[in-house]
């Protein structure tokens, strides 16, 4: 979209303040807001954000050692094909940002370029990468009680449909709104849990939608008098909420799923294999982009249908790679594989950038994911585990900060200086929870997310 065509309609539509988004480090989304009468210029010039920014933490403070502070400033630089009216704020609108230097090049800290560029290495590879993060979330309430789920219906339950009903109903239409395709909805296995899943896109598109979709969810929720939480735990003792990543490959005409080869017993082309290979090749290093808070091990337990290890199978809901079983008639066109260690506290530039990179490592060296487990691998033993090559996940962000660090081709893929400083923002917020209570980390990580 042009951008004059953009302030023409916001101005007619009665827009007075247009938000420039970005996430950073900590996997929160931030931006700032112009006013209408300004939005011409920043279109072009942009609006500047201090450097220090992606050196911050998700709570508020300078990483220790960050490599910035208050000195420096990039420019946040809208895409105008992002453009979109906000159903839950009227007088509103939304723009997601590149991160520029002032010498009009992209930042090396920008999550959003780091996507890009993993997006052009595929195309390298004559891959069209298209994706989808498939999100749970809470519905709740802050009572005098404390954080109080919607309601006490149970997996998949009628009068959990009927208790969201009017919540949902407008998350629906907000999300329609704005050019998000709606597929399913559920309620889901905790109380107050909610599904509400959205259509594939081709890579940035998807990562996009993901900011997107969660600023819809908390939004009109608010409008409902109710907390969207997407935070992977936000109760102790119910189930952990993930947005697991949905990912297939394509032809640059986007006529052909190369994932797909119908002679294959499991669907799978070659290509499919070798992927889902460096997925698990790179797992552990992995989960500190796509699972990146504390918060985040707390759901990646043995048998709780999240996933624990580095396995994969033909709809094994405990694998750490599922691949769905295919719809009658479409099956070229709906072979995709399931990252299930993936929550939306994550950066979804930087988690699904990370993973097309791990996949492609696999490509390139043509990695052999061994066969699908078809079983829980948790009712394996350490020694049938270990024969097969599968590995527990680590148990903790400080552990798969350790396994990222240690991982040369994804801080190769991420860069020195966006790799430094996302190790140095997580372990900054790994070494605070360190020896705070349970009570404390779930009420520092419901609201953020």
């Amino acid at each position: 979209m042009k951008s004059d065509t953009i302030i023409k309609r916001a101005q007619e539509n009665g827009v007075q303040l247009v938000r420039f988004l970005y996430c950073d480090n900590g996997g929160v989304i931030r931006g700032k807001t112009t006013f209408i009468d300004h939005l011409a210029d920043r279109m072009t010039q942009g609006i500047g954000l201090v450097m220090g920014m992606m050196s911050m933490t998700g709570m508020d403070f300078l990483a220790p050692g960050a490599t910035f502070g208050p000195v420096g400033e990039i420019r946040l630089v809208p895409d105008p094909d992002t453009f979109t009216f906000l159903p839950y704020a009227p007088r509103s609108a939304q723009l997601l940002c590149d991160m520029l230097t002032l010498d009009h090049e992209p930042w090396a800290l920008d999550p959003r370029s780091f996507l890009k560029r993993m997006i052009a290495r595929a195309a390298e590879h004559g891959l069209c990468i298209d994706a989808v993060f498939e999100n749970e979330f809470y519905l709740a309430r802050k009572t005098e009680r404390g954080f109080e789920p919607l309601d006490q219906s149970l997996c998949f339950s009628g009068i959990g449909m009927d208790a969201a009903e009017n919540v949902m109903q407008d998350m629906v239409s907000a999300l329609t709104a704005q050019g998000l395709i709606v597929e399913q909805y559920m309620p889901e296995l905790g109380p107050g849990q909610q599904e509400l899943s959205i259509r594939h896109a081709p890579a940035l598109r998807a990562a996009d939608n993901q900011i997107t979709y969660r600023q819809t969810a908390r939004g009109v929720a608010q409008q409902h008098g109710l907390i969207a939480s997407l935070a992977p735990k936000p109760f102790a003792n119910q189930a952990g909420s993930g947005a697991h990543i949905h990912l297939s490959t394509w032809n640059k005409t986007h006529t052909k799923n190369l994932f797909a080869d119908k002679r294959d017993p499991n669907g799978l082309a070659r290509v499919a294999y070798h992927f889902i290979g460096g997925v698990l090749r790179h797992l552990p290093a992995l989960l500190a982009l796509t699972t990146p808070t504390v918060n985040s091990f707390r759901r990646l337990q043995p048998h709780f249908w999240s996933s624990a290890y580095t396995a994969w199978g033909i709809e094994n809901r405990e694998a750490a790679v599922r691949v769905p079983t295919r719809y009658w008639g479409n099956e070229a066109g709906t072979t995709n594989f399931e990252l299930k260690a993936s929550d939306p506290s994550n950066n979804p530039y930087l988690a699904l950038g990370a993973l097309i990179a791990a996949g492609l490592d696999g490509v390139a060296q043509a990695m052999d994911p061994g066969a699908p487990a078809d079983q829980d691998p948790g009712n394996w033993s350490d020694a049938e585990r270990a024969a097969r090559h599968i590995r527990r996940y680590p148990t903790s962000l400080a552990a798969a900060l350790d396994e990222l660090e240690r991982d040369e081709v994804l801080q190769n893929a991420l860069g020195a200086p966006l790799a430094k400083e996302y190790l140095l923002v997580k372990r900054a917020e790994a070494e605070l929870f360190r020896d705070k209570d349970d009570a404390y980390e779930l009420e520092q990580h419901r609201f953020k997310y």
